[in-house]
C-alpha cells in the first residue's frame, strides 16, 4: 500500500506540470556517447513517448559523432582540419549523413514504434525539415576559413512540424540541413536543436548527453548546479568554469533564451528516466538555464 500511495503521489505531483506544457513544444537535442548505450536510448526514448502522451510535442534532434568516425575509419578516410575546424569535403559529407539519416534516425525511430508509438523521420531523404546556409568563419587575421559543406540552420519547415506533431508522431531530425539549391550540410547537432527551438519558440530545450550538468569543479560531483541565469552562466564561460565541449552547448542555450525559449535543460541521458525527473518533478537532477 505504501508503495502504491508514493506513486500516487508522484503522479499528482507531474499533474500541474502536465497541464502546463500540453500542446507546447520540446526540442530534445540527443548526443555523446549516450547514443551508444542500448539501454539508455531506450529508457530515454520511452520518456519520449510519456511526454506525447500526456500532450506534450517533443521533437527529437540527434548528432553521431562516434558513428561517423568510426564509418570513416572503415572507408579509409582520415579527418582533415582546418584552423582546428573538422573540414567536410564531398565524401565525408556522404559519409556523415548517410550514417546520420539511414542509420541513426531510422534506428531511433524504429524503437519508438517498437515501443507501441508512432515516429517520422524528417530530412533529405524523406521529408526535409532543416534549411541552412553554408558556414563560413573568419581567421585572426580577417580572412574567411572554409569548411567544405558545413552549415548552421537559418529556417525550418514549420508546417511540416505541426503537421507531423499533430499527427500523433514523433518527430526524429538527423543535423542535416538543405540549402536553397538542394544541397546537404553537415549541422552542428547543439545549434541545429537550439535553432528548431529558437524558431518554434519552444517551451524548452533539453541538451541530453553523457553529462549530468553543469559543475562549479567539474572534478566534484557535489557541485552540480542545478538552477542558472544566463548572465552567471556568462561570467562561468568567461573564468573557464564552463570549458571545452559544454561552452558550444550553453552558447547555443544562451541564444534560444534570447530568443523566447522557455527554459533550458542540460540532462545526463544515462540516468534512468533523467527527462522526466527534469521536466515533471519539483526538483530536478540536471541544470536549468533560464534568462
Amino acid at each position: 500500500m505504501e508503495d502504491a500511495v508514493r506513486k500516487a503521489v508522484v503522479l499528482i505531483e507531474a499533474l500541474s506540470w502536465i497541464r502546463r506544457f500540453r500542446g507546447r513544444y520540446v526540442v530534445i537535442k540527443l548526443g555523446g556517447s549516450a547514443l551508444e548505450e542500448e539501454a539508455a536510448v531506450k529508457s530515454f526514448l520511452t520518456d519520449v513517448i510519456f511526454m506525447r502522451t500526456v500532450g506534450m510535442y517533443p521533437i527529437l534532434v540527434h548528432g553521431g559523432g562516434k558513428a561517423i568516425s568510426q564509418a570513416m575509419n572503415e572507408a579509409g578516410i582520415e579527418p582533415h582540419f582546418v584552423n582546428g575546424r573538422r573540414y567536410t569535403d564531398e565524401k565525408t559529407l556522404e559519409i556523415a549523413t548517410g550514417v546520420l539519416a539511414n542509420q541513426i534516425s531510422e534506428s531511433l525511430a524504429q524503437e519508438i514504434r517498437a515501443q507501441g508509438a508512432q515516429a517520422e523521420p524528417l530530412h533529405f531523404g524523406t521529408r526535409n525539415c532543416l534549411r541552412g546556409e553554408q558556414l563560413t568563419l573568419q581567421a585572426e587575421d580577417g580572412s574567411p576559413i572554409d569548411l567544405g559543406h558545413v552549415g548552421y540552420v537559418n529556417d525550418i519547415d514549420q508546417g511540416l512540424l505541426a503537421e507531423v506533431c499533430q499527427s500523433d508522431a514523433i518527430p526524429v531530425i538527423p543535423s542535416v540541413a538543405l540549402d536553397a539549391s538542394g544541397q546537404k550540410l553537415n549541422v552542428n547537432a547543439d545549434t541545429a536543436a537550439a535553432a528548431l527551438a529558437r524558431i518554434l519558440k519552444a517551451e524548452k530545450l533539453v541538451f541530453l548527453s553523457d553529462v549530468p550538468g553543469i559543475f562549479l569543479d567539474r572534478h566534484d560531483p557535489g557541485t552540480l548546479v542545478s538552477h542558472l541565469e544566463t548572465e552567471r552562466c556568462r561570467a562561468l564561460i568567461k573564468d573557464g568554469t564552463i570549458e571545452s565541449g559544454m561552452v558550444p552547448k550553453v552558447d547555443a542555450a544562451l541564444e534560444a533564451l534570447a530568443s523566447g525559449v522557455g527554459k533550458v535543460h542540460i540532462v545526463d541521458a544515462r540516468l534512468p528516466h533523467s527527462i522526466l525527473l527534469e521536466i515533471y518533478s519539483d526538483r530536478g537532477i540536471g541544470t536549468e538555464i533560464v534568462k
